[in-house]
Order: structure tokens, then C-alpha cells, then sequence
């Protein structure tokens, strides 16, 4: 490994046995790359990260998460990642919860993460297993998983979908969402209505361009769009990056979904995962890890937004630990790794795009908040935890203003931010999101950057018929538990349904 610099040891996979072994994190011409060594099919370096720098900047971002108090799997046999279903090795609580509703699909997109239409096999589970599944993430502990996403295949192809809404809100889910292709809400203009009228907080929408050459199905998500606009229910489109396919139309992306921020509430930027054979020249051309995507959303926005405007997940932590402390109550904590993802808000205005950074220095603003914790943590009356909490907004305002802004938007900002803290209304922090467009990306892995360590922070669990909770990239990469759950539960009873013609 001459030239490289280890940064940190870890355990990855053989990407061609997936056997387990141990590996490095090294960096190397500004770059971070994942090197190991099978014993039978010899060394593999990898890129992990492309800027080395952001990597060290993230890397402060580290928090260890306290995982669940009642794991599935609670003395696993084998390491990691043979026993998932969570294991006491996890670290990570539910954040947010998939259940695929069913592998069938009305299109047969050239890439496809959960490579739906060729299994050979309908896996759909019942409504009853759906209810059990439900039931095993609310019991979670110390807190019930707050959100779910019903995805597949295609979800909208259930017919008892309104049913399974409407069964997750009784269950005391905050959000439940959709992952779709929006083909069936372009076609009828009801459904949105009637997914909103169940329950459904939010749809997402896989949307991998605006142009015809890089999303086959435009015509039909902007008519998707403007039925879920028509009636108020609120989207977040999710593009898939491929490198030389549509990571030039980042920044369009971007504009377009300002442009309707009535209806769009953020994008969420999956890089492109290599779930199958792949070339490796081809394979790296393609890649696209999240620095790379960061700096062409700086370079196709102009610089309204800058890869310094982006954080990690675990960034909001300290937030969380606040609310704890404030409340003396267990609080969800985004303890993912800080390398699965980046994220910030722009605010869309008369004057543009504004990134969250505009407003507040959010680096002192974390500190801040992560003082005002301390301080609620020292021993003594409740009234002095008020006057910490009151004493607290004032060094949050003077820490983490950014600018000499005076405008209306920053004072309702800081309002939403003292009553959280004063009057104990966390409910008022939702102004804060009106015209706020989220965006952020999720760099799901694959077989050539596999971490276990990211692994194991994981906090998108699939929840299974079987009673099982498997991270992410457990489900679709590495051991793969997606094809053993589908086939293991396969359905003899349906079929798969016909490719819409778009």
C-alpha cells in the first residue's frame, strides 16, 4: 500500500465470495479508498470517498448510537453481517422503516435496485404479515420507529394500500410514505386524494430527470406532480446518479423542484449502487460518491449552493440529546454513519435559492446547542433548567447568526427556535420547513465499498414477514437477505402484472 496513509481499519467483504475480511480505510492522492485482501481472490482497493478532505470534515460528525434495547437476534452466532436481523451488534434504532409491499411492477426500468421483474416469482406478503410487521417496529425500544415507507415493486398495485395507510397511522406511525413511479397517480387523478385522505405524509417519487433522454417516464411524473399539487399532498423526488447518464442535469433537478415548492418538499440523491456484474472500467465511470455529487450541485447551481452548506446525518444529534435532557424523555437519535449521507435546506425566496448556512453558522449553532445540553445536565431545580433554556436562545442567536440579516424570514426562524426551547412547542419547529426544499443524498453501498461499520450504524431497517429487521444495505447488497426473504415467502396465487406502455 505504498503512498497511502490509513485513516481507519475496519471489515468489508470479498466482493466476489462476500466472504468477510478485515480492511482499511486509506487515503491516497486526496481520495479515500477501501482496500482488503481475500485469500482467494486477492486484493481489492476500491473508492470509498473521492475528497479527502470532506471525508475529515465529516468525520467530526461521529456519534455512537446506544442501538435497541430488544433486538430480534439478541446473542448472534456469526459476525457481522450474518446475523441480521437486528443483532445486539447494531447501534442504530429505526429512523425510518421499508416494507416492500410487493415485487410486482408496471415498468421494467433499466435499473432497478430491487431488480423486481426478474425473479421469476410474486412475492406480496398479506395483510395480516403487514400488520405484524407494523406492530414489531412500534415495539421497538427505547422508542417506536416514527416512520414508514411502503415500497416495492410498486406499492400503488396493492389495491388494500388505503387499508395499510390508514392500519400504520391507528399504529401511531408520524410518517408514512410511498416509494412509487408515480405511474398509477399520473392515471388517475383520485388516487392521490384517496392516499392523502388514508394517511400518506409523503410520496416519493423516483424521478431521474428532466429531460426525456435521461427519465423515459417525464411526461408522466410531471402529470404525478400536478395531481399530488392539486390536492396538497407533498413529494420528494428521487433521482438515482449515474456518472455520464443524468449527473449533468443535478443542478436542473435542483431548479425544477424549487420552482414547484407548493408541492415538492426536497430531493433525496441516491448515487448509483452496483447491485449486479459490472465491468470494473465500466463501474468506475459510473461511480458517483457523495463528494463527487456535492461539488456538481456547487458547479450547476452557480454557488447558491456549496458542498460546505451540506452535513452529514448525525450532525443533529446534539439536538436530539437536547430535547432528552429537556424532557428527560428517550429521544431518536440519527446516529447513522457519517459517510452514508449529506443533507441541507434551501430556503426558496424571492431572491432564489438560500441555504440554511445563510442564515445561521451551523457549526456554532451545534455547539451551542450541545452547551445548553451541558448545561440542563448539572444537577439542580427545574426553574434554573428554564432559565438555562431561556439564557440558552440568547447564546444560540448570538453563536449561530451568520449574517446581519434582518428580514422577516430569519426573525420567524429564530421564533420557531425559542419556542421550541421556552415554551417546550418542538410542534413549532415545523415553520421552520414551510418553503424549506430538503436536499440530500444517501450513498447506499455495494459489494466494492461495503463497511461493515456503516452497517452496523445503519437506521433504515426493511421490516420482514419473517420478523426480522435488516439494515439497508444488508437487504440489497452484500448477503442480500432481499432475494432469500421474497423467495422464502413467494406467492403461487398472483402474477406479475403488465409493462405500462409510457
Amino acid at each position: 500500500m505504498g503512498g497511502s496513509l490509513i485513516q481507519h481499519k475496519t471489515q468489508s467483504i470479498c466482493p466476489v465470495c462476500l466472504k468477510v475480511v478485515n480492511s482499511e480505510i486509506v487515503e491516497r492522492d486526496k481520495q479515500i479508498f477501501i482496500e482488503r485482501s481475500c485469500p482467494e481472490h486477492g486484493h481489492f482497493s476500491n473508492l470509498y470517498w473521492s475528497d479527502a478532505e470532506l471525508y475529515h470534515r465529516f468525520a467530526q460528525y461521529h456519534y455512537e448510537g446506544r442501538g435497541l434495547e430488544n433486538p430480534q437476534v439478541s446473542n448472534p452466532q456469526v459476525s457481522c453481517p450474518g446475523a441480521c436481523g437486528i443483532c445486539a451488534n447494531h447501534k442504530s434504532t429505526t429512523l425510518l422503516a421499508n416494507i416492500d409491499l410487493t415485487n410486482r411492477c408496471n415498468l421494467n426500468c433499466d435499473f432497478c435496485f430491487a431488480n423486481a421483474r426478474v425473479c421469476g416469482f410474486v412475492y406480496e406478503p398479506t395483510f395480516e404479515e403487514v400488520d405484524q410487521m407494523l406492530t414489531l417496529l412500534r415495539s421497538e425500544k427505547p422508542n417506536p420507529t416514527p416512520a414508514v415507507q411502503f415500497a416495492g415493486g410498486e406499492p400503488t398495485l396493492r389495491e388494500d394500500l388505503p387499508d395499510l395507510v390508514r392500519l400504520a397511522k391507528r399504529k401511531g406511525f408520524l410518517q408514512v410514505q410511498i416509494a412509487t413511479n408515480g405511474i398509477l397517480l399520473a392515471k388517475d387523478p383520485n388516487l392521490a386524494q384517496v392516499l392523502k385522505d388514508a394517511g400518506v405524509s409523503t410520496v416519493y417519487l423516483h424521478f431521474d430527470g428532466v429531460s426525456k433522454k435521461t427519465n423515459f417516464k417525464l411526461k408522466r411524473d410531471l402529470q404525478a406532480i400536478e395531481n399530488c399539487k392539486a390536492i396538497g399532498l407533498g413529494m420528494v423526488l428521487v433521482p438515482t446518479i449515474i456518472g455520464g447518464f443524468n449527473d449533468h442535469e443535478i443542478g436542473e433537478m435542483i431548479r425544477f423542484a424549487a420552482d414547484n415548492i407548493s408541492v415538492i418538499r426536497g430531493l433525496n440523491f441516491q448515487p448509483v449502487s452496483f447491485t449486479g456484474a459490472k465491468e470494473i472500467k465500466e463501474m468506475e465511470k459510473e461511480r458517483i460518491t457523495i463528494p463527487d455529487l456535492l461539488q456538481r450541485i456547487e458547479n450547476q447551481t452557480g454557488g447558491s449552493l456549496k458542498v460546505s452548506d451540506f452535513y452529514p446525518v448525525p450532525c443533529v444529534v446534539p439536538i436530539s440529546d437536547f430535547v432528552e435532557m429537556y424532557t428527560n424523555k428517550p429521544q431518536i437519535r440519527f446516529t447513522a454513519h457519517e459517510h452514508c449521507g449529506a443533507a441541507t435546506y434551501g430556503f426558496v425566496t424571492e431572491q432564489g435559492l438560500t441555504p440554511v448556512t445563510k442564515i445561521i453558522d451551523v457549526d456554532e449553532f451545534f455547539k451551542a446547542v450541545q452547551n445548553l445540553t451541558d448545561k440542563l445536565g448539572e444537577k439542580g431545580p427545574k426553574l434554573l433548567h428554564k432559565f438555562a433554556a431561556i439564557s440558552g436562545v440568547r447564546d444560540l442567536h448570538k453563536a449561530a447568526t451568520a449574517t446581519t440579516r434582518s428580514d422577516e424570514f430569519s426573525k420567524e426562524f429564530w421564533s420557531s427556535i425559542g419556542k421550541a426551547l421556552i415554551s417546550h412547542n418542538f410542534d413549532s419547529l415545523r415553520e421552520f420547513h414551510w418553503n424549506a426544499l430538503f436536499i440530500g443524498t444517501m450513498h447506499f453501498m455495494d459489494n466494492y465499498n461495503y463497511d461493515i461499520e456503516r452497517v452496523q450504524q445503519c437506521c433504515i431497517h426493511y421490516a420482514t414477514p419473517d420478523g426480522k429487521l435488516i439494515p439497508f444495505c444488508t437487504y440489497n447488497s452484500g448477503p442480500v437477505y432481499r432475494e432469500k426473504v421474497w423467495r422464502n415467502h413467494q406467492r403461487n396465487d398472483l402474477k406479475q402484472v403488465e409493462i405500462e406502455e409510457i
